[in-house]
């Protein structure tokens, strides 16, 4: 199974924010740049001009120009012509450099796309992986709520009518932000991160029942939505017995790992029964889970403290 994106697509999206400018013949629009799922995004996909490990995305600059330059006529041919074999999808001049006079004449003649401008050659290594990276990445569509707690990326799931939204709208109202509603999508952007977004259909909303769709940034501001964010925690709602509530473990409460997309991901299952503040219980989670990313662990601190005193009161 194999991705692709077109060199239109991100000429339009990054041309801005990169100053890129199209040279020549505009015929290589519709060229894809290709990665098969067995490859890896990142480097194979853009970098610094690279022949022994050919970059779908060459990227040239100054150091690259006046390496060509010292080269005699025939290696410099020969490195040329290792640059049009059929691996490059995309070349990038940066740094303001012009583009050679034989690289032009290969590029015209191949329909290669040529992209220059006036950023630096690693500033546009780093825009380009960036965005390569993110548009390759595994996708998935997950159901809840994804939200961002004191800075923490919490995705808040449980049963229809099991309180998701208000839970949300609660949060919202205590001065935290929203990401997505009902239908978050994660993409996995590093070996052990996830990466979750709102679609665009939905942006901006949250639906609670009894009030129906609500816009959280007319509502709230614009500070109360957020555009992206790592997913650390998944706090899972579900409604419980009073026998069940007290099978839960007093000491770590009832802590699980779920794995989505090969990445495992802490999970909390918090008991939904009346009297119990939910918001304030989600809070809780977020400080706990931000202390024991840093390796402090209140659990097991407890039971060091209760083994020096047992030690301590024996004869």
């Amino acid at each position: 199974m194999s991705t692709d994106a077109s060199v239109g697509t991100l000429f339009a999206a990054l041309q801005d924010k990169l100053a890129l400018r199209w040279i020549g013949s505009r015929l290589g629009e519709s060229r894809l740049i290709k990665v098969s799922a067995a490859e890896h995004t990142g480097t194979e996909l853009v970098g610094h001009l690279n022949l022994i490990h050919p970059n779908r995305v060459q990227i040239l600059g100054n150091a690259e120009i006046e390496y060509l330059n010292r080269l005699g006529e025939n290696t410099r041919r020969n490195l040329i012509n290792q640059l049009f074999d059929g691996q490059t999808e995309l070349i990038v001049i940066g740094d303001n450099e012009q583009i050679p006079d034989d690289i032009r004449r290969r590029t015209e003649a191949s329909l290669t796309p040529v992209f220059t401008s006036e950023q630096s050659t690693p500033q546009l290594v780093n825009y380009l992986q960036y965005y390569l990276t993110n548009l390759f990445a595994e996708k998935l569509t997950l159901h809840g709520v994804f939200m961002e707690v004191f800075s923490l990326g919490m995705l808040i799931t449980g049963d229809p009518s099991v309180g998701k939204s208000e839970l949300a709208l609660e949060l919202l109202a205590r001065g935290h932000r929203l990401v997505a509603d009902d239908a978050p999508l994660f993409a996995k952007t590093a070996p052990d991160i996830l990466n979750g977004r709102c679609p665009e259909i939905l942006r901006d909303f949250l639906e609670v029942r009894g009030l129906g769709i609500l816009n959280v940034r007319a509502m709230f501001g614009d500070s109360a939505i957020k555009q992206n964010r790592n997913l650390r925690l998944i706090l899972k709602l579900m409604p419980m017995s009073e026998e069940q509530m007290h099978r839960i473990d007093r000491l770590h409460g009832a802590r699980s790992t779920q794995t989505i997309l090969g990445v495992e991901i802490p999970e909390i299952t918090l008991p939904v029964a009346p009297g119990r503040n939910l918001a304030v219980l989600a809070e809780a989670a977020a400080r706990n889970h931000t202390l024991l990313l840093k390796g402090f662990d209140s659990a097991r601190l407890f039971m060091e403290r209760q083994s020096r005193y047992m030690e301590n009161d024996t004869p």
